[in-house]
Order: structure tokens, then C-alpha cells, then sequence
């Protein structure tokens, strides 16, 4: 891909963008490299797995890359042989819990939604739980070693604890004692060089002997570990020594058995960081509001409502630009400052990124092509070093871009022949045009000159095309209006200013009479598109007024039928009733008849007895089946996340997790999913608009939910009171059981300990709690407690 072009339409500020939705460093290289792709297969490829990150994200929320790093060169080390830090051993130990959290939420996700390409790239991924455990089973969250690492480690501290015990009650002794207070500068003990010694006075040295290990910047006191204590120190030295001894074979050995799985692991530490790249493009395309386009290698290109996407959410204006149908190149005219450069930008960048496997902030529908090389020249770019003026520039340009456009190109040229005589401008404009039209290439260019308006009219698969200009407000709409050729509003705008009549009309007469007939043919083709939008606004108000009528009639119908059905169950059961009664009574009747031919040995026949019975029993009337909605109304549409009834279940109540498009649909019913037809369902309630994320807010506490109101993996209860909180978890427990969550976090913060005291409590006694304990290194220690359900 051409790297001037990706500079020229600021493809580096969208990666800088991608980057910053990354949570892991390795996530964020590989955002930073990437690059457009020009081959289709790839790019359906990485637009697809973004489409599965993006939905998985919508139904589980983030996915938990949370303590995850870069931990490559330490295992690199351990390979080697060499001996790991307590921290980066915890780092580690880190890595393999974010390895093993990652597969169980995609798993999660595989069971309600399809997504084999992020199965595919997590399923190689290693479960090294034991290695973490013995990890954790060493090393504290904090990255100190355990007394339980070793029994040997357990004992030297064991002997260090009493140790410096009894060098402490020596020397707390020999000061409190009234003549040796005189003697001290200070009656305490303290640490110097890791031995305990007392401050003394420094003509006092001789009556304590031992060793002196510092002094006061005067010299007026000594630091001295008396004699009395100088055995005693030697020996805690010599315990310290065993421990850090101890703690160095520790380390080695769970740096070797790191080492063990090392390339395991740093291959599995570079997918996580690549699953984490996919993520970012999805959450990207979240925060800009982004659709899954459709691609193609054909060079058909449709765009509804884009949007740039480094221009404010409230200050852009969408375009709908069409390329490579009907005509394969588009002239825009138009004034400065009218959107012309911008509408260019948008058209390239949004290029780049559907072929970089990222989503475009379009409408649904739009397409985009796959081209082999984007080219662009936009913007003045003369070089005062090089010596090189604007037309030069553009020339320089346009020359290096003619050697490799072929037939799968875009070409994006901005301000087309300017810099230089209008006359030889518009000529070269147009020889440059009728040059790229006749390789094959898609192109969009802007210009200032009137006779380029000419050639697109004339020339076939060209197409003018201008930015709106509001001549009332003199001001541009920046609206991008395909098929009308840009008109001249100077004349228009100088009389609103208040330029006299009289000049004004000078000036129209030197303007000749093409230039006239032109204008005024372009001021008619605008005025009829105004008319035609406003007809097409007033035909959709209505059509909007005809679909409410005719859902209102619907429903007036459906409660119609329901009504008849109502009334018809009434009658035909009271029917059943009477039928019934007579059943009974020929039952009995039948039943007298046998009777009497046994024991009258009358010739009564046994088959006619069982049709006479089979005719009672078809004379009961079949239940009446409730009125449903007809299949295709608005009223009636059935999508995710919907309340509905099923009516094979005696109207029982679910909740629409897909549609598998077979015409079947996937519905909640309480824990139990199944596949229901499509037309034995109806709406339970009317259908609310969703958006990206909400949140559900209860007294400072927050449970955030996504677009398909799943469950999120924590509760925060912090700013609430004990009762609230209980409460608050009782119901997030169930509806975290229900969605088959195994482990949660409930973040109660720190604080005075009263609230973990409480939730811990009720914790033990909760029929869906299997264990709990205290969040770990990197999980927020004892701020969080961590739920294991059954």
C-alpha cells in the first residue's frame, strides 16, 4: 500500500486511536503495525473476527485481559536457565490466569453465539494452572516468598524470629539499666548493616566493647553492637545467610519449571496480545458508532451516511457517495471551504480501514471495495526546500502515481490543475482525467474549473458532482450532492453583501453567455433536487403515517380475533362439558350392555362396542387456537433481546437470545434454552430501543449491563450500606448462576473491613457459593472478594 497515501488521509491517527483501546503492550504493537490488506479472502477474513469480538463484547462485556504483560523476556531468561525475580515469577503466574480467563469467557461466548475464528485462535492456548499454583503456592501477591515455599525456608526464619527475639530483650535489659542510660545518647535499639546496635555516647566506647558499625555525622555517637550480643548477632547473620540461600534454590527451581514451558507460554503471551488487538478493533468501532461493511474485488463502492472519523461526532456531516456502477469517476466543484477535501478523506480513509479488517462509521448497507493501491494528492504541498511550487508539487505528485495505477486503483486528486493558468490548468485537468478514466481505475477528484463540469457531462462512466452551498446564509452545508455540477455563487454572495447594483451587473455582462446558460441550468437542476427532496420527505411522512395506521388496524384486528377466540373457547368449551357428561353416561351404558351379554350370552359384537366409542370421543370439539400476528408486520418483528410469549408452551415467557435465521429462533426460558419456530412466537412487550451499553444504577453501586443485558463478571458494592449490599449480591448471585459464571468478583473496597466482613458471611451461608476467598496479585487483594459458584 502506498505509504504517502496513508500519510496524506491520516491512517496513523486512526492506529493511534486503535492502540489506546488496547490492554495489553502486545495488543498495542500489534495495532501500531497494522496495514491495509489487498487481497479480499484476507480482508473478509479480518473483518469477520472483528464482527465475533464485537458481538461477543456486546453479549459478555470486556473480555478480562486485566494483569496481563509482555513477560517475553523473562521466559526467554528461564529457557536459558536463569533464575527469575519473586515479581516476574508473579508476573507469570499472572499471564497463565489471563490465559485461562480469556478461553473460559470465549468459551462462554461459543455457547450462545457462533465465533470459530476466535475458537480457533484460542483453543491452542496451554492450561498451565498447576505451574501458577505452585507459583502462587511460593510467592505472596506482593512478590515476597512464603514461609510455606519450603520447609527448610520456614525453619531459618523460624530461627531468625527467635533470634532476633532474644538480641532484643538483651539490649532492651542493658538499657533500661539507670548507669548505662548516662552512657547513651538515646535509650533505644536500633539497625545498622543489618545488626542491632545501641547509640553511645563516644567517651563511653570502651565500657561496652563489641563492634562499632557507624556513627553520627559529629562523631559525638556511636553505633555499637555490644559484646553481650555479639555471639547472638553472628548467629541471627548466619540464619539470615541460610534463608536467602534457601530463597535463592526456591527461585531457581520455579524458574526451571517455567522454563519447562516457556516457548509454550511466550507463544501463547504474543496470541493473547493478538486477541487483544482484535478487541480494540472492536471497541473501536463501538465508540465510533461503526458498521461490519460489505467488500468486494469488483471496485463498486457505496457509501451511506459516512462519517469521518476523526471529525467530532456532533460537527460532521454525513455523505452518500456512489463509485464503480454506473460511472467510475466523480467530479466535485464547488467553493473552498465548502467540504470538498474532507468528503475526499473520507472516501480514503474509510477505504484503508474496511481493508485493514477495521469497521466504518457508515450507515448498514454500505460497501466498499478492495483496491490494490490507493493514490492521493491532497492539500498544498509546495516545498520551499526543494524548491517546488503548488503546481509542481501536485505535478511530482501525479507523475509518481501514473506508473502504478492500475485497474484496481483509487485515485484521489484534490484541487485538479491548479497552481497554474486556468487555461493550461483545465487542459491538463482533463488530459490527466481522460488518462486514468482510460485505465480503469476509480477516481474522485475536486476542482475549481467550470470546464471540467463540461467533460464530466459529456464523458461516459463520469459524473459531476458539488458540494451544497445555502446562498440565504451564505454558508456551506457540506453535503456532498452527486449528479449536480458545482454552480458559481460569487455574484449571488457579493449582492448579499451590499455590492452595488451597478457592479453587479457590470460584472454579469462580462460574463459571457455560456457561462450564463451554465449557471442558470445548474440553479434549475438544484432547485429541482430541493423539490424533488422535499417530495421524497413529504412521500416518507406519509408512508410513516400509513405504517401507524396500518399497525393500529392490526392490532384492532388481533383483539378482534382474540375476542372471537375468547368467545368460541367459551362455547366450544361448554360443549366439551356436555360431551363429556355423555361419554360418561354411554360409557356406563356400554358398560351394562357387556354386562348383560355375559350373562345373558347375548350375541353382543365387541367391535361395534369400540366404534360406538371411537364416534363419542371424536365429537369432542378441538381447542380453538389464539389469534397470532401476521408474520412480517412491524408490530410482529422478533429480534434479540425480546420478550416473548410461545405459544406451543401455553404462552409461557422467554426471552430471545438469536435468530438462526432458518426461520427458528433461540429462546431463554428461564435456565432452559431452545429452539422455537419463529411463528409460534409473539412480542410480550413492546420492543426498547438499545444502545451500545447501559447501566444499571442502585445507590451508588453499579452492575454495568451490555447491548443483550448479560451479566457482567463483578459487582461493585462500594458506597453502600451492609443491608444494601446483600441484598444487591443475593440477586446479582442468582442472575450469575443462571448464566453459568463460575468464578465473580465482588469489590467492596477496604475501608474498615465491616462491609468484606458481612458480604464474607453471607457468602458462607449462600446455597450458589462453593468457596471465596480474598482477591489475589493483580485482583484487587483484599479490596475484592472472589466468588466460586456451583
Amino acid at each position: 500500500m502506498n505509504d504517502k497515501a496513508l500519510y496524506t488521509l491520516e491512517y496513523d491517527k486512526i492506529l493511534q486511536k486503535l492502540t489506546e483501546f488496547a490492554a495489553t503492550s502486545i495488543g498495542k504493537e500489534e495495532a501500531a503495525k497494522l496495514r491495509p490488506s489487498a487481497d479480499l479472502a484476507e480482508v473478509n477474513r479480518r473483518l469477520a473476527v472483528t464482527n465475533e469480538a464485537f458481538r461477543l463484547a456486546a453479549l459478555k462485556g470486556a473480555p478480562p485481559f486485566g494483569g496481563v504483560t509482555d513477560v517475553r523476556p523473562q521466559l526467554q531468561r528461564a529457557k536459558l536457565g536463569g533464575a527469575l525475580g519473586p515479581s516476574e515469577l508473579m508476573e507469570i503466574a499472572l499471564l497463565i490466569r489471563g490465559i485461562r480467563r480469556v478461553r473460559k469467557y470465549v468459551s462462554a461466548g461459543a455457547e450462545e453465539i457462533e465465533i470459530p475464528l476466535l475458537e480457533d485462535l484460542v483453543e491452542p492456548l496451554i492450561d498451565a494452572k498447576p505451574l501458577e499454583d505452585e507459583i502462587r503456592r511460593c510467592i505472596d501477591d506482593q512478590g515476597d516468598v512464603l514461609d510455606s515455599a519450603s520447609p527448610e525456608l520456614a525453619a531459618a526464619r523460624r530461627d531468625i524470629r527467635t533470634g532476633e527475639s532474644r538480641i532484643r530483650e538483651k539490649l532492651d535489659s542493658l538499657i533500661r539499666s539507670a548507669s548505662v542510660q548516662k552512657m547513651l545518647q538515646e535509650a533505644l535499639v536500633t539497625i545498622r548493616g543489618d545488626r542491632y546496635v545501641i547509640p553511645v555516647k563516644q567517651e563511653y566506647r570502651a565500657h561496652f566493647g563489641g563492634i562499632v558499625h557507624d556513627q553520627s555525622g559529629s562523631g559525638a555517637t556511636l553505633f555499637i553492637e555490644p559484646e553481650a550480643v555479639l555471639q547472638l548477632g553472628n548467629k541471627l547473620r548466619e540464619h539470615k545467610l541460610q534463608e536467602q540461600k534457601e530463597i535463592e534454590r526456591i527461585l531457581r527451581r520455579l524458574s526451571a519449571l517455567v522454563g519447562e514451558k516457556a516457548e509454550l507460554l511466550a507463544s501463547d503471551n504474543e496470541s493473547l496480545g493478538y486477541v487483544d488487538f482484535i478487541f480494540a478493533k472492536a471497541a473501536l468501532a463501538e465508540s465510533q458508532f461503526a458498521v461490519l461493511p460489505a467488500m468486494n474485488g469488483e471496485g463498486k463502492l457505496s457509501l451511506r451516511r459516512a462519517r469521518h472519523p476523526l471529525i467530532p461526532e456532533k460537527a460532521v456531516v454525513p455523505i452518500d457517495v456512489e463509485l464503480g456502477g454506473d460511472y467510475s469517476a466523480i467530479i466535485v466543484t464547488g467553493p473552498n471551504t465548502g467540504g470538498k477535501t474532507v468528503s475526499l478523506k473520507t472516501v480514503g480513509l474509510l477505504s484503508l480501514m474496511a481493508m485493514s479488517g477495521l469497521f466504518v462509521p457508515a450507515d448498514e448497507g454500505s460497501v466498499l471495495c478492495v483496491f490494490d493501491g490507493i493514490f492521493a494528492d491532497i492539500g498544498d504541498e509546495q516545498s520551499i526546500e526543494q524548491n517546488l511550487s503548488t503546481f509542481s508539487s501536485h505535478m511530482t505528485n501525479l507523475i509518481g502515481m501514473l506508473d502504478r495505477v492500475t485497474p484496481r486503483s483509487l485515485v484521489l486528486l484534490d484541487e485538479l490543475g491548479a497552481g497554474t493558468d486556468p487555461a493550461e490548468g483545465s487542459a491538463l485537468a482533463i488530459a490527466i482525467l481522460e488518462h486514468l478514466h482510460g485505465i480503469g481505475c476509480r477516481i474522485i477528484a475536486t476542482t475549481h474549473y467550470s470546464e471540467l463540469k463540461a467533460y464530466a457531462y459529456n464523458r461516459e462512466g463520469v459524473i459531476n458532482a458539488s458540494m451544497e452551498f445555502d446562498v440565504a446564509t451564505l454558508a456551506p452545508t457540506y453535503r456532498l450532492l452527486v449528479g449536480v455540477p458545482g454552480r458559481s455563487n460569487a455574484l449571488a454572495i457579493a449582492s448579499r453583501l451590499g455590492l452595488p447594483r451597478a457592479i453587479i451587473d457590470f460584472a454579469r455582462g462580462e460574463v459571457g453567455d455560456n457561462e450564463l446558460k451554465v449557471d442558470t441550468m445548474i440553479a434549475s437542476l438544484e432547485q429541482d433536487r430541493r423539490r424533488a427532496e422535499s417530495e421524497r420527505q413529504a412521500a416518507e411522512r406519509l408512508r410513516r403515517e400509513v405504517e401507524t395506521l396500518r399497525r393500529q388496524i392490526e392490532d384492532e384486528r388481533f383483539k378482534f380475533q382474540e375476542q372471537k377466540a375468547k368467545l368460541l373457547e367459551e362455547a366450544r368449551e361448554e360443549a366439551r362439558q356436555s360431551v363429556a357428561k355423555a361419554k360418561r353416561e354411554a360409557e356406563e351404558i356400554i358398560a351394562d350392555l357387556r354386562k348383560m351379554a355375559m350373562e345373558e350370552a347375548a350375541s353382543v359384537k365387541e367391535h361395534k362396542l369400540i366404534e360406538a366409542r371411537r364416534r363419542l370421543e371424536e365429537a369432542v370439539p378441538e381447542q380453538v387456537q389464539k389469534p397470532r400476528r401476521a408474520a412480517g408486520g412491524k408490530a410482529a418483528a422478533i429480534g434479540p433481546g425480546d420478550e416473548v410469549k410461545v405459544f406451543s408452551l401455553g404462552g409461557q415467557k422467554g426471552h430471545v437470545v438469536e435468530l438462526t435465521g432458518s426461520g427458528e429462533a433461540i429462546v431463554q426460558l428461564g435456565i432452559m434454552k431452545m429452539k422455537v419456530p419463529v411463528g409460534d412466537l409473539e412480542l410480550a412487550q413492546t420492543k426498547q430501543p438499545t444502545s451500545p451499553a447501559h447501566t444499571v444504577k442502585t445507590n451508588a453501586a453499579t452492575v454495568k449491563r451490555t447491548k443483550s443485558d448479560d451479566v457482567r463478571h463483578e459487582l461493585d458494592l462500594r458506597g453502600t450500606t451492609l443491608d444494601e449490599a446483600i441484598l444487591m449480591t443475593d440477586r446479582y448471585l442468582d442472575e450469575a448462576f443462571l448464566s453459568n459464571l463460575g468464578q465473580v468478583y465482588l469489590i467492596h473496597g477496604k475501608g474498615t473491613g465491616a462491609l468484606r466482613a458481612g458480604i464474607q458471611e453471607f457468602l458462607r451461608k449462600h446455597k450458589h457459593v462453593k468457596a471465596y476467598r480474598l482477591g489475589a496479585y493483580g485482583e484487587g487483594g483484599a479490596g475484592v472478594t472472589v466468588a466460586e459458584l456451583k
